[in-house]
């Protein structure tokens, strides 16, 4: 293991350093550079060092090394270059950019940074202390998905003004099913995570079955109802949708915020509605558009809190512990809580679809 370098740091050069970073008058490059020393003679970790300043670990202790060699004055300084290592013009370094933003390499998906390095001419480090100044990570691929549905602006303000002002005498229920849910039993157990070593689970699992979770997030309280299904039917949330209206106060009208899942806005569903005027209001969510619906918030809580690391020895064990899980819920008093408004999301579609920034 290569020994950690720590700056040999004296007095006076500490009192140095903090008088020209509270100056303000020195280069950022340069402010860098002696906040690397002086907070790794703090005893910070380089790796926390090299997160807070935006830098590769590398330079941590290279800048380290260049102090304890010949003090503060080579820090607020660049090195002279050596004889026949001419700098990457800016010409070497927009052709990077350019590659890596609008070409693919013919045998893959995207670049490598050797792949990239062999396509201009230079090596690989410099073509990755490139991308990495300029923020620009081939490697890594994220998604979207935008909604085509005509009615988008009418769906979305319809939903959000029911977070945003919720009516008098009613309550706003998110509603959907989570499907497929599987008991898997691991082949083996479950290790606890130990120091620098992660929990371990076995890859190796028996499928004993899948239920269907059936759920309404009561938006005002954050109270859940469920109930476990084997399919997902219409018949099936037809009979959710009468647990709901008996379990649920009655004279108040139910506002049920849903996707467009057919089953959702059957035939029999609406012959029910029909027999209980008043009671009930459908809002649907635009298509490709989930992330309106709060009751998938849940779902990611319920799912990473309590299904997905377990070993189930049956559906009935799976049920049980969903079951549970949603009991201690409603006992906790957590609740989402929607800030946007829908201008403010439309406007930051717009922004994505223009610029492809991030939502």
């Amino acid at each position: 293991m290569a020994k950690p370098v720590i700056p040999a740091l004296v007095a006076e050069d500490k009192i140095l350093m903090e008088k020209l970073l509270a100056s303000g008058h020195i280069e950022y490059k340069y402010a860098v550079r002696l906040q690397v020393v002086l907070n790794r003679a703090k005893g910070k970790l380089p790796t926390e060092i090299a997160d807070c300043f935006g830098i590769h670990i590398n330079s941590v202790a290279a800048y380290i090394k260049r102090y304890n060699e010949t003090g503060v004055d080579s820090l607020l300084h660049d090195k002279t270059r050596k004889p026949g290592t001419a700098p990457i013009s800016e010409e070497i370094k927009n052709k990077v950019i350019d590659i890596a933003c609008h070409e693919k390499p013919k045998d893959a998906t995207h670049w490598s940074t050797r792949k990239l390095a062999k396509r201009v001419g230079i090596s690989h480090n410099k073509v990755s202390e490139i991308l990495r100044e300029n923020g620009i990570k081939p490697h890594i691929q994220s998604y979207y998905s935008y909604s085509n549905d005509p009615d988008f602006e009418t769906k979305l303000r319809d939903v959000v003004g029911l977070y945003m002002n919720p009516p008098d005498n009613a309550l706003v229920l998110c509603v959907d099913e989570k499907t497929q849910i599987q008991a898997l039993e691991r082949a083996q157990h479950t290790i606890f995570p130990q120091q620098n070593l992660p929990a371990h689970q076995s890859n190796d699992y028996y499928r004993h079955g899948t239920t269907t979770l059936f759920t309404a997030l009561d938006y005002i309280t954050g109270k859940v109802i469920g109930d476990c299904k084997d399919r997902h039917t219409s018949e099936d949330y037809l009979k959710f949708i009468k647990k709901l209206d008996k379990q649920c106060e009655g004279g108040k009208t139910l506002h049920i915020i849903a996707d467009n899942y057919k089953t959702h806005n059957s035939k029999l569903l609406q012959e029910y509605i029909a027999e209980r005027p008043n009671r009930f209001a459908l809002h649907f969510t635009p298509t490709h558009s989930s992330w309106l619906n709060l009751v998938e918030r849940f779902f990611r809580e319920i799912t990473t809190e309590r299904i997905r690391r377990e070993s189930w020895n049956s559906v009935d064990e799976l049920i049980t512990a969903i079951r549970d899980y949603i009991k201690n819920w409603n006992k906790s008093n957590r609740k989402f809580h929607w800030s946007k408004s829908s201008d403010v999301i439309l406007q930051k579609i717009q922004k994505h679809k223009s610029d492809g920034s991030q939502i």
